[in-house]
């Protein structure tokens, strides 16, 4: 009879912390080839090990962390061992850099289904050699297409001898730009967003799909009435410090730019600053990666309810990388409560390891001899008459939706 094991209880956690996606490179051989082509193959796994670590980023800057394995999976038995090293280092993104021939079913293949179905793999190889991978890059590719998994393949370029070859400058951009890409995928599945009430303008582009948004990309939407937000302003729930040192922080860096009438209309901004405070906690209550919020017309301008302050300055706050708690990741947030809007920017931030979101609404097409008659009516002197928009005109987008501070300026320029 087995002897009885108790189950073990796992240890409590206050609060969990998101998962940052692991990148695990590894290279196929066959157990045939000589002895200085399979160290070879062994350094190429580094090299491409390199070339990633510390160059794809998160939004809030964290290095994703990259790992590499030297065995060789030449078969079965190889396959186990690395998915296992990779399974104990968290790997969930798969970069497999062949050198030499080999056989698909017997190598990538077996490691690949110890991972997940929706586990992004990538193939990035050079174009040719005395023993050439690219010809098993492109069998692998076409192997694991035709049993229906998504794979991409990067045929690239480094030399065909030496130990220590070297990738050149576009394959390991197009290597990087896909691991951000599969970064996104990774790092946003299971995850939620959260929007306050429900679409403004019953666009089908802005509404919340939930099952569709569920399967594809594995996030949750997490819908809120607006009347908790509400109940929250008025019971004044949140720290009146922190609107203070909110305030004072715009009033030091916009000054007399801010735009208020009268007293009531300060009080009103007020509110729209704690508005921000109260919307950021609750999001950080449910770790959200993103949201959303409807003004009009329940929230902002129905005359048969009360007028709140509007979310403006709370998306662009949410928005950026900055508040007055200094650098931040930014935390894509739409106007009007549009879905699809909140997932374009979502991605785009992660995308691109953190630069902040941009919303534009359309306004007016500029056509060129409209911009030249107001040109001469303000009396605007100097003009550009090279400039795209002088000879072909432009596109203002400048009507609703709150972009990130961050646009104010050139990237990289200090807070002030």
């Amino acid at each position: 009879m087995a002897k009885r094991v108790e189950a073990v209880r796992l240890p409590s956690i206050r609060k969990a912390t998101p998962k940052v996606p692991v990148i695990g490179v590894f290279a196929t051989s066959d157990p045939r080839i000589d002895r200085a082509s399979r160290t070879r193959c062994q350094n190429i796994a580094k090299m491409a090990a390199d070339v990633i670590s510390g160059s794809v980023v998160m939004p809030d800057k964290t290095s994703v962390p990259v790992v590499y394995s030297t065995v060789l999976i030449d078969g079965e038995a190889q396959a186990d061992i690395v998915a296992q090293q990779f399974c104990k280092a968290s790997v969930d993104i798969l970069v497999c850099v062949p050198d030499t021939w080999a056989f698909p079913q017997l190598t990538t293949i077996s490691l690949l289904q110890q991972f997940g179905a929706n586990t992004p793999i990538n193939i990035t190889c050079g174009t040719s050699g005395p023993k050439p991978g690219v010809v098993y890059a492109h069998a692998l590719n076409g192997a694991i297409s035709q049993y229906g998994r998504m794979v991409t393949l990067n045929v690239g370029t480094w030399p065909d001898t030496g130990m220590n070859p070297k990738m050149t400058e576009q394959t390991a951009k197009n290597l990087i730009d896909w691991c951000y890409a599969a970064v996104t995928a990774v790092a946003l599945r299971g995850r939620r967003v959260m929007v306050l009430g429900h679409d403004s303008m019953g666009m089908e582009t802005a509404l919340a799909h939930v099952l569709p948004t569920r399967n594809t990309f594995g996030l949750e939407i997490t819908r809120l009435d607006m009347k908790l937000l509400a109940d929250m302003l008025n019971k004044k729930a949140y720290d009146k410090k922190e609107v203070k040192a909110l305030r004072a922080w715009i009033n030091r860096y916009v000054g007399k730019r801010l735009e208020l009438r009268n007293e009531a209309d300060s009080e009103r901004f007020n509110m729209s600053l704690a508005m921000y405070l109260i919307v950021r906690d609750l999001m950080a209550d449910l770790n959200a990666v993103g949201g959303g919020f409807m003004s009009q017309l329940e929230w902002g301008s129905d005359p048969r309810g009360l007028p709140l302050p509007v979310a403006d300055v709370m998306e662009s706050l949410f928005n950026s990388t900055f508040d007055h708690n200094g650098r931040k990741a930014p935390l894509p947030f739409a106007t009007e409560a549009d879905v699809q809007g909140l997932l374009t920017m979502l991605f785009m931030t992660y995308l691109s390891g953190g630069n902040p979101p941009l919303f534009m609404d359309f306004r007016k097409v500029w056509e060129a001899w409209e911009i030249k008659e107001l040109a001469e009516k303000i009396g605007v002197k100097k003009l550009d008459k090279k400039a795209d928009y002088y000879c072909k005109g432009l596109v203002d987008g400048d009507n609703s939706g709150s972009a990130a501070f961050d646009w104010a300026a050139e990237p990289g320029a200090s807070i002030k």
